[in-house]
């Protein structure tokens, strides 16, 4: 017996052996979502879920290879979007987290204080000071360990020197004020005990950084505000930049941010004509829908964008019958990667791409 909306096994059509039922394979590849929430949200893992249909859902290295692509949408100077295809969540949520936590950059780490008069402590002159990003490839750095001494190779020097003259109007610091010391630290550790005394600095450069780098070092946006100075006020100090990761501190991280989301699929349920074809394209504000005309005087719904879906669900409210029925590819990501360093987003991934390749090996050898 047959109730309205649903179809009794023995009263669906024979399906062949080697494909599944169109349910079953939305289930499998597809995330539906509801006007009140999403279904079939975790995915099928196990390699015989479907032997009895002679279908084999695990995925060998060579399907794997075969049906992975990467497609480039858009890339600028500091974003890029890109179409992952053929992987796991888990996987493009890896690319994500390394990205933020594990990709290296450089940033201010030690800053030491000759004065500071300025309406901003130490500490958060310091942190704001840590927080700007940096013109530096860290791939030509190394990283500095506790014991290492601040040579040319794992250290970036700066130096900020800035006062308001009393009787002058308040003075606004900006990060372009930062300047590049090739030759190290200028500062010396203890006062010299005679005259022409060598001094000790705080860094020990055996060369001048303006010999390897093809191009000054310096701040990524020049306009960042550091502090506003009073009439009298002062900041003098020196900043040392080193390498490091957004695992240790949010300012090593590379990227403002890096997310994806799955594929978008809009599929018509029923044809929408008419006045009700006009009412689902006015109700979607991203423009997934257009209107084509029949002829005859007839006008019909189509999706037109399926990428733009945002899943806010607006098509599906106000209807006694859902016109449509929103997926997500489960196996299609749209990422998006925003670089905040001096890497370009399309090297920040290649970045990603070694450092996921040297977790597997490492895992593989502990393994063996």
């Amino acid at each position: 017996m047959t109730k309205k909306g649903f179809t009794s096994a023995l009263d669906m059509p024979d399906v062949p052996m080697g494909k599944l039922p169109d349910h079953l394979e939305v289930q499998r590849t597809r995330v539906v979502c509801k006007a009140d929430a999403p279904i079939n949200t975790e995915g099928i893992q196990y390699s015989g879920s479907y032997a009895t249909m002679g279908i084999d859902n695990s995925t060998p290295l060579e399907r794997f290879r075969k049906n992975f692509k990467v497609e480039v949408i858009r890339l600028t100077e500091d974003e890029m979007e890109f179409d992952m295809i053929g992987i796991d969540a888990a996987i493009a949520n890896a690319f994500r987290r390394i990205l933020i936590s594990e990709v290296p950059t450089m940033a201010i780490e030690r800053v030491f204080m000759v004065d500071n008069t300025s309406p901003i402590v130490d500490e958060v002159l310091a942190h704001r000071l840590g927080l700007i990003p940096l013109d530096a490839d860290p791939r030509l750095f190394e990283y500095m360990s506790g014991h290492d001494v601040a040579n040319e190779r794992n250290t970036i020097v700066f130096k900020l020197h800035v006062s308001c003259k009393k009787g002058s109007p308040r003075l606004t610091v900006k990060s372009d004020q930062l300047e590049w010391l090739p030759d190290g630290s200028k500062l010396h550790e203890v006062a010299p005990s005679f005259p022409g005394e060598q001094q000790k600095t705080y860094t020990s450069f055996s060369g001048s950084q303006m010999e390897v780098r093809k191009k000054p070092l310096g701040v990524m946006h020049k306009d960042i505000t550091i502090a506003r100075l009073g009439p009298g006020q002062t900041i003098e100090l020196e900043a040392h930049a080193v390498k490091g990761i957004g695992k240790v501190h949010a300012k090593w991280s590379p990227v403002a941010t890096a997310w994806y989301r799955m594929l978008p699929e809009v599929v018509f349920l029923k044809e929408v004509k008419g006045e009700e074809a006009v009412q689902l394209v006015d109700k979607c504000k991203q423009g997934v829908f257009d209107i084509e005309d029949l002829g005859n005087g007839e006008r019909r719904a189509f999706v037109k964008n399926p990428r733009a879906c945002t899943l806010c669900r607006e098509c599906l409210r106000g209807v006694s019958e859902d016109p449509v029925e929103l997926r997500r590819v489960r196996d299609h990501f749209i990422f998006t990667i925003e670089s905040a360093a001096a890497v370009p987003p399309e090297v920040l991934f290649t970045e990603a791409v070694k450092i996921l390749e040297e977790k597997c090996e490492r895992v593989i050898s502990e393994l063996s």
